[in-house]
């Protein structure tokens, strides 16, 4: 950063450059004191939790699944189904029962807008409570 001082011989002339040096001092020294402030602020309690005395849901009868497959065939249950007849066919599955729990599974290599797509038929059908189903991992 240079300044231009002038000679004794001229007039005072103003320099008309602006000096950061105090501002970059100020915001570092804010930057090292949120630095140490910060850890204090997080909450670190070890609580010992006690476990859950609530027996787990049994699983429905007949639960009913949805399946996709690569090649795009959907599947109610065993039986094929377009994706235009899926609202209706699970109407009839379901005794128009909106609050059944759903099990979708597609399989790996489906295509994303497909299983979009499926979802969206639910979405539309009114089913709103859907589980995807996957393999776990061994």
């Amino acid at each position: 950063m240079a300044a231009f001082f002038p000679s004794q011989d001229e007039d005072l002339a103003a320099v008309h450059e602006i000096n950061v040096t105090p501002f970059i001092d100020v915001m570092l020294v804010l930057l090292i004191i949120f630095m140490v402030v910060s850890p204090l602020a997080t909450v670190d309690l070890k609580i010992d939790l006690p476990a859950a005395s609530v027996k787990p849901e049994a699983r429905p009868d007949k639960p009913v699944f949805i399946s996709l497959k690569a090649d795009r065939r959907l599947y109610l249950a065993e039986q094929p189904v377009s994706l235009m007849q899926l609202g209706s066919q699970l109407d009839v599955q379901t005794g128009a029962d909106k609050l059944t729990t759903l099990f979708f599974q597609a399989d790996k290599r489906a295509q994303y807008e497909d299983v979009m797509a499926v979802m969206d038929a639910l979405r539309k059908a009114g089913y709103l409570k859907v589980g995807l189903v996957g393999q776990e991992a061994v």
